[in-house]
């Protein structure tokens, strides 16, 4: 069952001045630096395919209210994949390219995941649709998660870190929060009913989590492998990876994997994630989600 938002989601059309964002925007901190630059390296190409899944499956929808919140989250995750692209483009300025990366990225997105099922796959269009759709659901439910901690990561304020990349990852993890729930009702609503929507909810978890944290894993080494100013003396390790994290610089290995048996109880709903409060707060006072507001209101009086 759908569960509506409180108020219309809406894409923020923001923007970000990246001239003066260091390499290490977490001064000192290279290791956590690139353990969330990761995000840059999956969003763009995985975001543009929600998006593409999503308007695949926008004929399956008859609920008005979901129509309104899909097409909402449509709009922000589109806004996310261009932001986060930019991202990339200003690490590549700054010597380290991250193109032998995220071309995998994009194979797995647009071909692995593509229109058809790979390998020949004995899978009906609309069953591999609804694949796909649970795949987004599971990815979603890490994402708010992600999200609320971002939001409330004091141990990132008292690192100092470069503003406009906190002002970008809050506002995104405001959003993420703020659209929590519609990924899953979209699944419930196109995923079949019963136990075998369940169980196909359940498998695309499965498949979710440990391909996630392989990503992650392989992007923060090479990220770290790659900096140019690094020039090879550090290495992604769990030990350096766990000093970060009693740092408050990344989030608990408890808090990401609770996130799992929550997401597995058959009365679950993403509404119950993160602090809508804390996120439309965030919105409210974001630089770039100001900015951006600003700017439709000027236009809509000239």
């Amino acid at each position: 069952m759908h569960t509506p938002t409180p108020y219309p989601i809406r894409p923020r059309r923001v923007s970000f001045d990246w001239r003066d964002t260091p390499l290490h925007w977490i001064p000192d901190e290279p290791v956590a630096t690139h353990v969330i630059n990761v995000l840059h390296l999956l969003l763009p190409a995985g975001e543009r395919w929600f998006v593409k899944v999503f308007k695949e499956a926008l004929p399956l929808v008859t609920d008005p209210e979901l129509l309104g919140d899909v097409k909402g989250f449509m709009g922000q995750e589109a806004t996310h994949s261009v932001q986060h692209s930019y991202v990339l483009d200003h690490l590549a300025e700054q010597g380290l390219d991250t193109h032998p990366y995220t071309r995998h990225v994009d194979w797995m997105f647009d071909v692995l995941l593509g229109d058809e099922p790979p390998a020949g796959l004995p899978l009906s269009r609309r069953e591999w649709l609804r694949f796909r759709l649970s795949l987004i659901a599971a990815i979603e439910q890490f994402t708010a998660v992600l999200g609320d901690w971002i939001l409330r990561a004091d141990g990132l304020d008292r690192a100092d870190p470069d503003a406009v990349m906190l002002d970008l990852l809050r506002w995104h993890g405001a959003e993420e929060v703020e659209h929590r729930a519609v990924a899953f009702d979209m699944y419930q609503h196109a995923g079949g009913s019963g136990l075998p929507r369940y169980l196909r909810r359940v498998y695309g978890m499965a498949v979710t989590a440990p391909v996630l944290l392989w990503l992650w894993a392989f992007g923060a080494a090479y990220l770290i492998r790659h900096d140019p100013q690094l020039r090879g003396r550090l290495g992604y390790t769990l030990r350096e990876h766990n000093k970060a994290v009693r740092k408050g610089l990344l989030p608990t290995w408890g808090e990401l994997g609770a996130a799992i048996p929550r997401y597995l109880r058959r009365s679950y709903h993403p509404s119950q994630e993160g602090s809508l409060r804390n996120a439309v707060a965030y919105l409210a006072t974001s630089p770039a989600a100001r900015a951006a507001a600003g700017a439709v209101a000027r236009a809509a009086v000239s």
